[in-house]
């Protein structure tokens, strides 16, 4: 059975790029990003700053395998805009990462192939100028063991390098840990027989 996948790429801190044609400006924000609600909260903030710009359009890919994905054209040719940010992202092979692209119109219009040049570029500037990192996909889990337990239970967790956070030792034990994916089977497998209750957190 080959191992499991847990690791992919995304970025470590938000960047910036820019592209220009015929007078428009294509200003480009990129973001680590996990969640679809904090993709709105950036968004709703640029369109806010940038409040008189023609355009605010994005793509985002979220998740280990990527699933999680939406492009938004904003007003601009279908496809002209969101699709050429996403192909971007795609091309860098990351995920949890949203990139905006705000356009500020010059006079004069690109057409189809202009427009999709311009996002594409300004989209593939931002990411360029964005520090990649290696983001491990995990599990959370809450676990329950006897004080009797709890010696072989932090040698395992040692053993297997496992976060915990939130300890409570008291007559019954307990604790959250972090467990990559490709870990998952072993964890279980190695603490099932000192544990009370293993529930996973959502």
């Amino acid at each position: 059975m080959p191992p499991i996948k847990d690791t992919y790429n995304s970025i470590g801190s938000p960047s910036r790029g820019l592209y220009k044609d015929q007078g428009s400006r294509f200003i480009s924000f990129a973001y680590p990003v996990e969640t679809e609600a904090r993709v709105k909260e950036l968004v709703d903030a640029l369109k806010k700053e940038y409040h008189d710009a023609r355009h605010h359009c994005f793509a985002y890919r979220l998740g280990l395998d990527g699933s999680r994905y939406r492009m938004n054209d904003d007003g601009e040719p279908s496809s002209t805009a969101g699709r050429p940010i996403l192909s971007q992202i795609d091309s860098a092979g990351l995920s949890d990462v949203l990139v905006v692209v705000v356009r500020y119109f010059g006079g004069i219009k690109l057409g189809v192939p202009g427009l999709i040049k311009a996002y594409k570029t300004a989209a593939q500037d931002a990411l360029d100028q964005a520090a990649k990192v290696v983001k491990t996909a995990a599990v959370s889990y809450h676990i329950e063991f006897d004080y009797m337990n709890m010696d072989s239970v932090m040698r395992t967790l040692k053993d297997m390098d496992i976060p915990q956070s939130g300890q409570d030792f008291g007559q019954l034990c307990s604790m959250d840990i972090r467990v990559r994916l490709s870990q998952q089977e072993e964890i279980t497998k190695r603490l099932v027989k000192y544990l009370s209750l293993i529930i996973q957190n959502v």
